[in-house]
């Protein structure tokens, strides 16, 4: 790889300083692709053009990457037909009559349990939150961001910290190749050093019983609580209102199973996907663990939605219920949708492989472990790892890149190794469920039905309080 050195900076900077500063992420996105070109072909402007159209086009030759579009465009359709079907008003009705949410306290604690509840997988996490608890929320002038939030400072933290899923598999893989004695061992006892994700999700959880909030989300759960306004004027929704907002289709009555069933049955096939996709690709007699990290995540969140879109068909066609082309037609209109979406999904993409040419991962690593001492080396894998994931957007790819470096530190300073995993899991964490790049934020704005930028702006402050307690304990530990 090229030594780029500094300018290898220059895109995820450039890309994140724009979309704060302007609340345009997707000229930001494109911008930041363009600039990473424009160094890696020594500054000629068009040649950065054909490499970034090209960059573009090739987000789609990664099946993971066109399993996932595919599934955030099944989404919307999920969505829509909940709606159409009166899956979403008959659980609304159920939830009011049993009076079970009464406020907007509770309304907030039903995505926030089932955050915590579903550990699967840090997408599925945030969309199960999201749609089920949107119209609680919305209900009690809960604003969009702060179900954004909730749904994102839940998914990837309890994930991590419950790791019997592909992160977790993915951790003892990486730990193995290291030449870690007990991979598993190391996972499990790191958990109780990963202070980060267990602090956003307490942090979220004081939120919502304490009703106070700061920063910008102050001001939106103000706007939405006086005004009635959920989203801020100006704001652009990652899902279309026309997805959120369709009627109850003539003669279908609504039930809360209707909502239900599909949701239940996308979590079952999540986990039934990982293990089929696992059995396939892992060895004879390979034991869970080894199973799970074969498994295709991307297939089985495919596989889900094509269920739950399977459990909504049987539920709504036949003789006096909808018709096929009726069922049809809502799941291109849902698909429809879902177009900034995706268009945010193959932005970030492209800026996340442009940013691995430029090696940026591995610069910014190099920065700041030369420069770590033995004092501080816990605290600045942590904050490394938090720089390197929100730079990138990937939780995974700072894992990878990170824990090669912390197990020899750990060797070499003679400290505990569960404590050096343990930072640099939290810090990925950080970055995943914060950066606008993420996939993982991009799904919970898509969830909530939020504004993107919006959230990323509300969610930060919030984020950066459960870092800076992170770096105050990790400085008294280690």
């Amino acid at each position: 790889m090229e030594p780029y050195g500094i300018w290898s900076l220059l895109p995820p900077v450039a890309a994140l300083t724009l979309a704060l500063w302007k609340k345009q992420i997707y000229p930001a996105l494109l911008i930041g692709v363009w600039m990473g070109w424009l160094v890696m072909e020594s500054w000629n402007p068009f040649a950065a053009v054909i490499s970034t159209i090209t960059v573009l086009v090739s987000v789609f030759q990664d099946a993971d990457n066109t399993r996932i579009i595919f599934y955030s465009l099944l989404v919307g359709s999920v969505l829509t037909l909940l709606n159409a079907t009166g899956g979403v008003e008959g659980f609304v009705g159920w939830v009011s009559r049993r009076q079970l949410v009464t406020n907007a306290r509770q309304a907030q604690l039903v995505p926030f349990l089932l955050g915590i509840l579903i550990t699967v997988e840090s997408s599925i996490t945030s969309l199960v939150a999201g749609t089920v608890g949107r119209p609680l929320t919305d209900k009690y002038r809960v604003s969009r961001e702060k179900l954004a939030y909730i749904c994102d400072s839940t998914s990837a933290p309890i994930c991590i910290l419950v790791p019997f899923n592909g992160w977790g598999a993915m951790v003892i893989g990486l730990l193995a190749v290291q030449g870690v004695e007990s991979p598993v061992g190391v996972l499990l006892s790191s958990l109780a050093w990963n202070f980060y994700p267990m602090l956003a999700i307490l942090i979220v959880l004081a939120t919502i019983l304490l009703g106070r909030d700061i920063g910008p989300m102050k001001s939106a759960e103000h706007r939405a609580r006086t005004k009635g306004l959920l989203l801020a004027e100006g704001a652009v929704p990652m899902v279309s209102e026309d997805v959120l907002q369709v009627e109850t289709v003539a003669g279908l009555e609504p039930k809360p199973l209707k909502l239900v069933a599909p949701v239940v049955t996308m979590v079952a096939m999540i986990v039934v996907g990982l293990l089929i996709t696992g059995r396939a690709n892992a060895s004879q007699g390979a034991g869970l663990w080894e199973i799970i990290k074969a498994s295709s995540g991307s297939t089985a969140v495919l596989w889900a939605v094509l269920a739950s879109l399977g459990v909504e068909a049987a539920l709504s066609l036949g003789r006096g219920k909808m018709t096929g082309r009726a069922f049809v037609d809502l799941v291109f209109k849902g698909m429809g949708g879902m177009i900034p979406v995706v268009s945010l999904l193959v932005l970030a993409f492209a800026l996340g492989a442009t940013v691995r040419e430029l090696g940026t991962g591995a610069y910014v690593a190099q920065l700041i472990g030369a420069a770590a001492g033995a004092k501080v080396a816990v605290s600045g894998l942590f904050l490394l790892s938090c720089v390197m994931a929100f730079a990138t957007g990937t939780s995974w790819g700072t894992f990878a890149l990170m824990i090669p470096i912390a197990v020899p530190l750990a060797a070499a300073l003679g400290g505990p190794l569960p404590l050096y995993v343990a930072a640099t899991l939290g810090g990925g964490v950080f970055g995943d469920h914060c950066s606008p790049i993420s996939d993982t934020t991009i799904i919970s704005s898509m969830a909530s039905a939020s504004d993107h930028m919006d959230h990323v702006r509300t969610q930060i402050p919030y984020a950066l309080i459960g870092a800076a307690g992170t770096v105050g304990l990790y400085l008294l530990v280690a």
